[in-house]
């Protein structure tokens, strides 16, 4: 009898056994050309277990039956539903998604990875950008200005702050930093000019600093810019317009028809005289390549390299006075001998592999190479009545680093998790940081700051996401090593300046999916912005890694098919505004600032072809050290408004009309002098008579509107003045420029 009840106990265990084996179902997802796609959504409309694909596009999905239904999809693939049959267990499912358009309507929030960026890539594909400046315009709330010339990084709006070049939001091309550490022009200083637009494959991005990969300049947010690995064929396109307004661009595929390898280069050269008076004499030549190819297992490896170069003229900010006294237009200058050189290669590595089924890895390495040289002259002749007082500022830089980050989905009892953890190096080498007073771009007169700047930041981040049905709650921690090191040339005995710091960062984020299109988020952290490196070592180590602290209370929300709407009350405090005043070489801080606000955004797709879009941002922004009246921090918006309608592809024809809107702001601490505001609208249209062939019109300022693009409260002193005044300095905004476009691709 004993051994007739072992026997039914061992044959039961193998029958259960088997089930619970059965219940797991390993697979992979790819594209039509057999190349993988990453997360793709698995979903068990039965048991309603899920899985996203990893980089290789294999998924391991758990908790099936032969019979269910598994639903397999990703924005811009159309959705596959397959039935789970006996086999599937044994052998695995391999499934293939065919790509198609992307729509509004398809789109499931709960079924992102992270939906407000799934959001901008729809952004993406029903507009197109076609300008480096436009890359930074699809990040929703970001308002962008440019005032030197057009080869100057641009002025930043974001979330109540007057960025300037990069000193609050960190930007990063494939992995690789964009934000220059101790530059000679400022703290942060970000120049996207080297990216092709027609390159751009996704842009993530992320508001507050609530995110553990990412470091230093990650207080206002971050965005990331992805390139393509491949192209959908060859392109040459060619466009003219007023202001002596050229740009030449060619794609080409070289490795047609390979399933397991791409490889493309894109070339980029672009004119502009603009509407000045004296003309800009602007171009810029920009070389990109890539290879791609998956390796055994479908693990990926890609090289990029790139080359950009460009030099320009400028006729700078100018007083208001000098234009409503007649003694120069709006589109004269007080000393048009300003403008630049700037360049930067690059060479970046990266490699996605899958150690184990649960285990992700991700790294890349770079290097760059940087040169900058820019000729500014803020103030005139309030320093220097005779020669003027015209600047130079310049630095010649490599930049050196790496990435890594390793994914591993596991369970912490029964709860399923996710831990992200990874660490990196960044050492910039920085020879001559030099700040001159110069003489019509041709004379030194005066050595203000020159020396050599080595600076290094080590870090290591964890990040948790534990999901516990509806909820997702995680935690995560970054730590932050720099070493700052500064040689100055300017004194007789050579000494080293060093300082070091050691910073933590933890964040805490609580996910709440509501139901299949309404998730509500609650995010809190701790970033920091670095002080530059001069100033660092003059203040023995004092306000080295200020911090910011922000917390996030908001919603995406899908409440039609056709329509996405999300919005986030928001709070952000900064140990320190601003720290370094590059055009000056002096420190100048504005101590604790505290911002909060309300962004809203809304789309709505009225058809397949048909797209609206538009965001606005309410802001609060006031110094905390400051009495009252006295508080306010200069150039930060209020209210801004973004936002356009497109038409894509509708019988060949598409078309798009952008607009934005920044209110009027103090221009300075007690709101006595005012930056104007201004509402600018762009339209595009383009037609395709074929697959090959298309042209097309753009128009900046369809309106014509008389517009200040950036503006500063500067006390300056005219040639011909006694006394310095202090007022609206400002580049003009372009008129009415209209261009033509035409394009090839085979």
């Amino acid at each position: 009898m004993k051994t007739k009840n072992t026997f039914k106990f061992i044959f039961f265990f193998l029958i259960v056994s088997q089930l619970v084996q059965a219940q797991t179902i390993k697979g992979t997802v790819s594209d039509e050309e057999g190349k993988p796609i990453e997360n793709a959504y698995i979903y068990n409309i039965n048991s309603t277990s899920h899985a996203h694909t990893l980089s290789n596009g294999s998924f391991i999905i758990e908790n099936n039956q032969i019979g269910d239904s598994l639903s397999l999809g990703l924005l811009g693939y159309e959705k596959r539903t397959v039935v789970v049959v006996n086999e599937y267990f044994q052998n695995g499912l391999q499934v293939t998604l065919n790509s198609k358009t992307v729509l509004l309507n398809e789109l499931v929030i709960t079924e992102q990875v992270n939906a407000m960026n799934s959001i901008s890539r729809v952004d993406l594909e029903t507009n197109p950008v076609n300008s480096s400046q436009e890359i930074l315009r699809k990040v929703p709330g970001l308002i962008i200005g440019q005032h030197a010339g057009g080869g100057k990084a641009e002025q930043i709006f974001l979330r109540g702050f007057d960025i300037d070049h990069g000193t609050d939001i960190s930007l990063s091309v494939d992995g690789m930093p964009v934000n220059m550490v101790s530059h000679a022009h400022g703290q942060g200083y970000s120049d996207l000019h080297f990216v092709i637009p027609e390159t751009i494959n996704n842009i993530n991005f992320g508001k507050g600093p609530y995110y553990a990969n990412k470091g230093d300049f990650a207080t206002a947010g971050y965005v990331d810019f992805n390139t393509k690995d491949q192209l959908n064929g060859s392109e040459i396109s060619l466009s003219y317009g007023q202001f002596n307004s050229l740009r030449t661009l060619g794609m080409f595929d070289l490795l047609k028809n390979n399933k397991r390898s791409n490889a493309y280069v894109a070339l980029e050269y672009i004119e502009f005289d603009g509407p000045f008076e004296s003309p800009q004499n602007f171009n810029r030549l920009n070389l990109f390549g890539k290879f791609s190819t998956y390796l055994k297992g479908n693990d990926k490896l890609s090289l990029t390299v790139s080359h950009f170069t460009s030099r320009w003229d400028a006729s700078g900010q100018i007083p208001q006075r000098a234009v409503d006294s007649g003694l120069i237009s709006r589109f004269g200058a007080i000393d048009d001998t300003e403008g630049g050189n700037t360049s930067r290669s690059n060479v970046n590595v990266a490699y996605d592999a899958i150690l184990k089924d649960d285990l992700q890895f991700k790294a890349n390495v770079f290097y760059t190479k940087y040169a900058f040289e820019l000729y500014s002259n803020f103030t005139f002749f309030l320093e220097d009545p005779n020669n003027g007082d015209q600047i130079k500022q310049y630095e010649n830089r490599d930049i050196f680093g790496f990435n890594t980050a390793f994914i591993k989905d596991t369970k912490v009892g029964s709860v399923e998790t996710k831990i992200t953890s990874g660490f990196g190096l960044r050492y910039d080498q920085v020879n001559d940081v030099e700040l001159s007073h110069t003489l019509n771009r041709s004379e030194t007169l005066d050595n203000l700051a020159l020396g050599n700047v080595n600076e290094t930041n080590m870090f290591g981040f964890v990040n948790a996401e534990f999901k516990l049905n509806k909820f997702i709650i995680a935690p995560a921690l970054r730590l932050d090593y720099f070493k700052f090191m500064y040689n100055d040339a300017l004194v007789t005995d050579y000494e080293t300046l060093s300082e070091t710091k050691t910073t933590v960062s933890p964040k805490l984020n609580f996910f709440y999916n509501q139901n299949n299109n309404l998730q509500w988020f609650l995010k809190s952290g701790i970033g920091f912005h670095s002080n530059d490196t001069r100033v660092v070592v003059a203040q023995s180590g004092e306000d080295i890694l200020p911090k910011a602290y922000g917390v996030d209370l908001g919603a995406i929300w899908k409440p039609f098919p056709k329509m996405v709407v999300n919005t986030a009350l928001w709070y952000l405090f900064l140990e320190q505004e601003f720290v370094y005043v590059g055009d000056a070489g002096i420190v100048e801080p504005s101590g604790q600032s505290e911002r909060y606000g309300i962004d809203l955004g809304l789309r709505y797709q009225f058809t397949d072809w048909l797209y609206f879009d538009t965001d606005a941002t309410i802001t609060h922004a006031r110094s905390v050290e400051e009495p009252d009246g006295f508080d306010y921090i200069p150039l930060a918006p209020d209210f801004t408004l973004t936002g356009g309608l497109s038409v894509n592809d509708l019988n060949g024809f598409s078309a798009g009309i952008r607009y934005r809107y920044i209110d009027d702001r103090p221009a300075n601490e007690d709101n006595s002098i005012i930056a104007e505001g201004y509402f600018v609208t762009d339209l595009n249209m383009n037609y395709a008579f074929n697959k090959n062939f298309s042209v097309g019109v753009a128009i900046e300022n369809v309106f014509d509107t008389e517009w200040n693009e950036t503006q500063f409260a500067t006390e300056s002193r005219l040639q011909n003045e006694i006394d310095p005044v202090e007022e609206i300095h400002f580049t003009p905004g372009t008129p009415f420029f209209i261009k033509g476009i035409v394009s090839y691709k085979f």
